[in-house]
């Protein structure tokens, strides 16, 4: 073979090479979700129930303040908003994050739900649980709501989340992302919900406490007044991390669950879902969880589906058939410390003239 031939053939074979070669993962549409560093997270359509994409999805983790999402949802229906509720001493004392009540004020559920979801107040969420008989009753009542929805890898050891300081740990408190979502999918069909988790800033009652005046010496007494508490969703219009189309959320931290954060937004009519757990950061992953759904939904092939809830989600809030757990099919914990599902885009490889081909990715440890 001349010295043209072989120069020819070569160059023929080097471009062969190279498109043969596996597209790099930065140029992958999934490339965003492969520098999320976290224990687990999912995206998924609040509304078809379709994952789009999943990380350890059913792995067991401590909730943190995720946890008052199923509180929230559990205790609205059965309390309304105009419940007037009287803290005792140990329920305004807990540990963590309060909003600051006393036993001698009365306060209305919808003030106790507002503090819940906006300020995570761990003493509202002790609080609620008294017209239930107190803690006990209150997670009977939270871990059937969670079966009856499809949670069926979520354990309530507390009602606000706490975890070392009641002496949890994630084999008597556990939740996974996928359960998170489920859950939160049920607040969103809750108008209630949805009000108390959207609103930014709010007024909460609270005591003046009674004083002597020092220049008069004369007693000035207790006086009720409302202060204003704010949300620490940073992704709520108007505040720092504000998201497009941003609906509600709750996120959690403690030193054992690390970032937890569950939340939903919606565009052209479509509504996402995500959730994120032991993350080491939080604003940022949620972003690129949520601007990758709204990206790619519909035109990946969906991993897995969020169960839906069993037909007592329908019932009326005081029928004792929406309190059974849901007796459907769940999903097991897995054991893998990887397990990444990402659906029918991306990936693959480039073929001289053919173009890119789709490959569905299973289970399997790809970082």
């Amino acid at each position: 073979m001349g010295a043209p031939h072989r120069a020819a053939a070569a160059a023929a074979a080097a471009m062969l090479t190279v498109a043969l070669a596996p597209v790099p993962a930065a140029a992958g549409p999934d490339a965003p979700l492969k520098k999320i560093k976290a224990g687990s997270w999912i995206i998924a359509d609040a509304d078809t129930g379709e994952v789009l994409a999943a990380r350890n999805p059913h792995k067991h983790f401590l909730p943190a303040s995720t946890q008052k999402v199923l509180t929230a949802v559990t205790l609205i229906p059965l309390l309304g908003g105009d419940t007037e509720i009287t803290p005792t001493r140990e329920s305004v004392e807990p540990e963590g994050t309060k909003v600051g009540m006393t036993p001698k004020l009365s306060y209305k559920s919808a003030d106790l739900f507002r503090a819940l979801l906006m300020a995570s107040a761990n003493d509202a969420a002790m609080t609620l649980t008294l017209p239930q008989g107190g803690m006990r009753p209150t997670l009977d009542l939270m871990n059937a709501e969670a079966r009856r929805i499809g949670a069926r890898n979520t354990l309530a050891g507390s009602p606000n989340g706490l975890d070392v300081d009641l002496g949890l740990d994630v084999r008597t408190q556990y939740t996974t992302s996928y359960d998170l979502a489920l859950i939160l999918r049920a607040g969103l069909a809750e108008p209630e919900f949805v009000e108390y988790a959207s609103t930014v800033h709010a007024k909460f009652p609270a005591l003046r406490p009674a004083k002597v005046d020092k220049k008069t010496k004369k007693k000035i007494p207790a006086k009720q007044y409302m202060m204003p508490i704010y949300s620490h969703i940073r992704m709520l219009p108007g505040e720092s991390q504000q998201y497009k189309g941003f609906i509600a959320g709750k996120n959690g931290y403690t030193n054992a669950a690390r970032q937890t954060f569950v939340g939903a937004a919606e565009r052209d009519g479509r509504r996402i879902v995500i959730a994120l757990m032991k993350a080491e950061s939080l604003w940022d992953n949620a972003k690129a969880l949520f601007d990758w759904g709204f990206a790619n939904a519909g035109k990946v092939e969906p991993v897995d589906a969020l169960v839906a809830p069993s037909a007592a989600a329908t019932a009326d809030p005081s029928d004792p058939a929406r309190r059974e757990a849901q007796k459907g099919s769940g999903s097991k914990d897995s054991d893998s410390n990887d397990n990444l599902l990402l659906g029918a885009i991306g990936g693959g490889f480039i073929l001289a003239g053919v173009g890119v081909l789709l490959v569905r990715r299973r289970p399997t440890a790809t970082d």
